[in-house]
């Protein structure tokens, strides 16, 4: 009826690791019937580490036989058993990948002695297998070595069934259980609580400290899926393995929810996220008088106590607004550092520049265009995405001043504030990255309908 099973591997993740060791134990819950333990070679170094943790080395392993050798007889111990372990997902992960790669399906039912230790013996200070063990009187004779640890995860789990006063084990087996697939640490009934709505979902590690952050237009589906599926990936087995609790911050919609999970990213810097992670440099557009009385403009980084006429977060979006400007206002590319050779200006057309890096044109009429051009950057679009609040009673609101995302909120009621100054006053500000704007503005190019566009006023008004 059970299998106990466990294993010992090169690492942490079965797309990438194999098995040293593995032992499994039947057991028709009353007794023992068959065992099976062999260790394997698993087709590369085992890391030294885990050498000193396991005593398994890469000499003892040499000899031994590699998994496809013992895939039929170890499916055939599993077929219709309940798999238990100490941290199942782990173990599980690891023998059905590698049964799938010598053609084997595995589809067992799963138990985690982890998860039931916390509901039948709550209050522990430990619920790994080498301190839940001792704390109920079970003697591990081989610790880390996948014999020793079957022996004591069939003992604890004996105890676990004379102990199960509340029927935990059975409830665990029923279909509709979310204990087979959820990290051993995270309580059942915090899952349970998150809503089918969008919003922002938060991993914490043992000390509550945030490791991961994502986005979801549904956190329940998407929380549950990233425990539920069969992936074999460094990611899930970190979450598994690191997360002890879920938290969550709900939105109005998925578009807020993933300018929340940027900005959170940005600001927490969480140990499992990948995206995102990355400091932008700031750049800006500056403006300064040559010797020859010329207006020049220049990309470069923004440094404190200086003022830019326009800044952004990549080099190629200050290009882009560079030509734009030069083409716009007939500005002169060599006096905007965009041609930096010592050949004439190569512009041409109606616009082109007229001849001020010759000195052909006045500083004065030249500074003229120059002046037009920045002051064109100060009237980029303000507008304000209106979509569904959180309660029916309110609206969600993702502003936008002169071509900056500024923040957003909830309005409450279903009326618009009529000025731009009362939705800045109703709205959190938040620091924009050029993802956001790029996400916003993409939103507001497909959704047109729920935009509302305010006459430009500036921040500083």
């Amino acid at each position: 009826m059970y299998a106990i099973v466990d294993i010992e591997t090169t690492g942490s993740y079965a797309a990438a690791n194999g098995i040293t060791e593995i032992s499994i134990r039947l057991y028709d819950g009353r007794e023992e019937t068959d065992h099976f333990h062999t260790l394997i070679d698993p087709g590369q170094p085992i890391p030294y580490y885990i050498q000193r943790m396991t005593g398994i080395t890469d000499k003892m392993v040499a000899d031994a036989p590699r998994f496809s050798a013992v895939a039929s007889k170890i499916a055939a111990l599993l077929k219709d058993r309940i798999f238990i372990a100490h941290n199942v997902n782990f173990d599980y992960s690891f023998v059905k990948a590698h049964l799938n790669e010598e053609g084997f399906e595995l589809d067992c039912r799963k138990l985690c002695t982890v998860r039931l230790g916390r509901k039948i013996f709550p209050g522990l200070p430990s619920y790994s297998l080498g301190n839940l063990c001792p704390s109920l009187g079970i003697r591990i004779r081989d610790q880390h070595r996948a014999g020793g640890d079957t022996e004591a995860t069939l003992a604890l789990f004996r105890l676990m069934q004379q102990n199960d006063k509340e029927d935990h084990i059975e409830k665990s087996l029923q279909r509709n259980s979310k204990e087979s697939f959820l990290p051993p640490n995270v309580p059942k009934e915090q899952f349970e609580s998150l809503p089918y709505t969008p919003g922002v979902y938060y991993f914490h590690d043992r000390k509550g400290k945030i490791v991961y952050v994502g986005k979801a237009a549904n956190i329940r589906y998407r929380v549950g899926s990233h425990f539920s599926n069969n992936s074999e990936s460094r990611q899930k087995q970190n979450f598994m393995k690191h997360v002890y609790s879920i938290s969550y911050k709900p939105c109005g919609t998925e578009l807020m929810a993933c300018i929340l999970e940027s900005t959170e990213i940005k600001r927490l810097w969480p140990r499992f996220n990948a995206s995102q992670k990355k400091w932008e440099d700031i750049y800006g557009i500056f403006s300064f008088e040559d010797q020859n009385g010329y207006r020049r403009l220049a990309i470069d980084k923004s440094r404190k106590r200086q003022n830019p006429v326009h800044s952004f977060h990549y080099m190629v979006d200050g290009h882009a607004i560079l030509r734009k400007m030069i083409k716009d206002h007939g500005l002169c590319p060599k006096l905007c550092f965009l041609q930096k050779d010592s050949e004439p200006c190569r512009l041409e057309g109606p616009d082109a520049c007229t001849g001020a890096c010759q000195q052909k044109e006045s500083p004065a009429d030249y500074n003229r265009r120059v002046d037009l051009a920045i002051q064109a950057l100060k009237t980029l679009p303000s507008f304000a995405i209106i979509d569904k609040g959180l309660n029916g009673e309110d609206r969600s609101c993702i502003l936008v001043q002169e071509g900056k995302f500024y923040g957003m909120g909830y309005l409450p009621g279903l009326s618009l504030p009529e000025k731009m100054e009362e939705i800045r006053e109703l709205v959190t500000v938040y620091h924009e990255n050029s993802f956001i704007r790029n996400l916003v503005f993409s939103y507001a190019s497909r959704f047109p309908d729920k935009v509302h566009r305010f006459p430009s006023v500036s921040l500083h008004s």
